[in-house]
């Protein structure tokens, strides 16, 4: 059975990287019954009438997955890129997997994109919420600026971690999400990847759960290395703004 690559146009390598093309304020989403039950009449012509599986190297399975991917990003846009980021590969969807993992019956192939694609929009909304919450105030202090960017850091690593479970390759996402958070400050993304990668670089891997202490340092090091300054701790009257990033 032939799966050409031309019914649909194909995804290119395009890889999202600003938050500025996920932003959630910035990238409107309009979502009801009929938008829903379009988007599945159009996963459904794509589902193959008979899957190839393990004999057959899941060849449909796979072109299925590539058609539908590329049905998401000509519908919705860039911000939509994440939606089969799965848990197995560090991303925070557990609705989706792979073709050989998630396609089967055209019906049950788009409830799954339906429910991933959902998944990503609300992960994304999650995020922008957390990244304004953590945010620094524009007119912070070196000091207070450091404080903040740490907390942050710790916070979003972890997650992160809690979010893809620690599985292969997770640290990328946090990773990402640190990257984002500081473009959404205003900061350069090139300056923001500088400073994530040079926190993190190399310290954490897959399929490992990092100690907390670990967490701590790359916050710590984040932070000292964008201000300057040491992140303060235990400072009695900072306690109520302690409580509240607790609780991001």
């Amino acid at each position: 059975m032939p799966f050409p690559e031309n019914r649909v146009p194909p995804v290119t390598s395009r890889f999202v990287r600003g938050w500025a093309e996920l932003d959630p304020a910035r990238n409107p989403f309009a979502w009801d019954e009929d938008e829903e039950a379009h988007l599945r009449s159009l996963v459904r012509e794509w589902v193959p009438p008979v899957l190839s599986g393990m004999a057959g190297w899941w060849q449909a399975e796979h072109w299925c997955a590539r058609q539908v991917d590329a049905i998401i990003w000509e519908r919705y846009g860039d911000w939509a890129w994440g939606w089969n980021w799965c848990h197995r590969h560090g991303g925070p969807i557990g609705s989706w997997v792979t073709g050989p993992s998630s396609v089967t019956t055209p019906d049950e192939t788009a409830a799954r994109v339906v429910a991933a694609l959902l998944e990503w929009r609300e992960w994304l909304e999650g995020m922008a919420e957390r990244f304004a919450e953590l945010s620094p105030p524009p007119d912070a202090s070196p000091e207070d600026r450091s404080w903040h960017l740490e907390r942050a850091c710790v916070r979003l690593v972890t997650y992160a971690l809690d979010r893809s479970g620690a599985e292969g390759g997770w640290y990328g996402q946090a990773s990402m999400v640190l990257g984002w958070f500081l473009t959404s400050t205003g900061m350069d993304r090139a300056e923001a990847d500088r400073a994530v990668e040079s926190a993190i670089g190399g310290r954490f891997k897959s399929w490992i759960r990092p100690e907390q202490t670990l967490i701590d340092a790359v916050g710590d090091d984040l932070a000292v290395g964008l201000t300057g300054h040491a992140p303060y701790r235990d400072h009695r009257e900072r306690a109520a703004l302690e409580e509240f990033h607790d609780r991001c």
